[in-house]
């Protein structure tokens, strides 16, 4: 392990040349202060070491801020105000004093939040060389599995590429090699009784029988061409790893494909590695092949999470749960 940076030298980010090459300093983060984020300043274009920090503590008390990537954003807010939700603080979505202190002091902290990991040999198996947009090609390959060991490592450790690469900028990722990821703890476990889809906020709140929260997550949660569901319906089954079968009468038309189509399963599969089944035909909660675009980027009716949120939540529910679509309003800031 590398010496500690002294304090004055907490933020700093070093750029070697280019996007692929920036370096990220992992003791940076492990000793950063979240308290130095000052909410509202602009957001900084290349990975901040507390942003990282606030995170991925975020991540590990339960409150998902999506993809771990160190900037700020409006998932990172949510996250925030799950949190404070979670621990009956006043709403708000900054970190405040109080959120830090909690967060800070937190058990889960104990382990370092950058670590190093060797990659092996099993994390260079079973990769494709590119994972085509056309249905119709996708629907000709065996699997739709990750593309790279570093894509591979970021899904597992809940992080974005570039902050992978950030972290590793001189690292081929061969079997062998050591590299830094982020530590985000091990999966949510408890429960659920009830999920409510806050298709205002961008939100899963996933609750225990006593009603409290156990979980939230960001969520993209259908779209003005292809609205998610109302009311209340149940979750009906978990199916994972599963096949995908487009059919462009029921669902949507993607390209010039107007037959129907079975997409293969894999991580970067159209629902990704879960698909949580409702009672209502054809809509469920899953994954996606693009964890960055959660809650940007509108889904044809459904309810997508990243992949670790989307299996974590899994790893919660049975038949029968509860799943109302909402529309609270937002206490987050804009």
């Amino acid at each position: 392990m590398k010496t500690a940076l002294p304090m004055s030298l907490l933020a700093l980010v070093i750029f070697v040349g280019g996007a692929a090459a920036r370096e990220l300093r992992p003791e940076a983060i492990n000793t950063a202060s979240i308290a130095s984020i000052v909410a509202g300043k602009p957001k900084p274009a290349d990975p901040d070491p507390a942003m990282v920090r606030l995170q991925v503590l975020l991540d590990r008390a339960g409150s998902s801020p999506g993809v771990i990537d160190g900037l700020s954003g409006e998932n990172v807010n949510k996250a925030v105000a799950g949190f404070e939700e979670m621990n009956n603080l006043p709403v708000d979505g900054r970190p405040d004093p109080d959120v830090v202190s909690r967060l800070e002091g937190n058990a889960t902290i104990v382990a370092p939040i950058v670590e190093s990991y060797v990659v092996s040999a099993e994390d260079a198996k079973d990769l494709v060389d590119r994972i085509p947009e056309d249905y119709g090609e996708k629907a000709k390959m065996q699997s739709l599995g990750y593309t790279s060991v570093a894509e591979k490592l970021s899904e597992r450790f809940h992080m974005g590429i570039d902050l992978v690469h950030a972290l590793n900028p001189a690292s081929q990722f061969a079997p062998g090699d050591t590299v830094w990821v982020v530590d985000p703890g091990p999966p949510r476990q408890g429960k659920v009784k009830k999920i409510e889809a806050d298709r205002k906020t961008g939100q899963v709140l996933a609750y225990a029988a006593d009603g409290s929260l156990l979980a939230v997550y960001p969520a993209t949660i259908g779209s003005e061409d292809n609205p998610a569901p109302s009311g209340k319906h149940k979750v009906k089954g978990v199916a994972r790893m599963p096949v995908y079968r487009y059919d462009p009468k029921r669902n949507f038309k993607q390209g010039k494909n107007d037959k129907v189509l079975t997409i293969p399963k894999g991580p970067n599969g159209p629902v990704g590695t879960v698909w949580i089944d409702l009672t209502e035909p054809t809509y469920g909660i899953h994954g996606t092949p693009e964890p960055k675009l959660i809650d940007k980027v509108g889904s044809h009716g459904c309810v997508r999470l990243t992949n670790w949120d989307a299996e974590e939540l899994a790893g919660m529910v049975k038949p029968g749960v509860l799943v109302d679509f909402v529309s609270r309003s937002s206490a987050t800031p804009k």
